[in-house]
């Protein structure tokens, strides 16, 4: 069988999400029997960076509480309009050492709006 790229894979599973259809476990017995999990974390970031180029946008989002719902929907709105996409799909987590504000991560694209980063900023510039 002839080894499938890494964008073949990406681009294969990213068509299926479309479709509704989750094919994670398939990926990951395939890329286990081809002694391929090294290349799981460039996998997953073609395949969102495929699902972004079809409208749907990946996003971590990092927190030091959680975001309310208004927050969430705020942010999406901002990432359908900054990214041109027809839908988000959101992956949250809380890290309390941001101390306040949000971090937003997509396929190539970072926005850091935390307290944390702030202070850095600031700290750095020795004002």
């Amino acid at each position: 069988m002839a080894k499938l790229s890494r964008r073949k894979i990406a681009e294969l599973w990213a068509e299926e999400l479309l479709k509704g259809r989750d094919i994670t476990g398939n990926i990951a017995a395939y890329l286990v029997t081809e002694r391929r999990v090294d290349e799981t974390d460039l996998i997953v970031r073609d395949t969102e960076s495929a699902l972004a180029a079809r409208g749907v946008v990946v996003a971590d989002l990092t927190s030091a509480n959680g975001l309310s719902s208004e927050s969430r929907a705020a942010i999406e709105k901002f990432l359908i309009v900054s990214m041109n996409a027809k839908k988000v799909a959101f992956r949250e987590a809380t890290d309390p050492s941001v101390i306040a504000g949000v971090r937003v991560e997509t396929a190539g694209q970072q926005l850091d709006a935390t307290l944390r980063t702030r202070l850095n900023q600031l700290k750095a510039s020795k004002i």
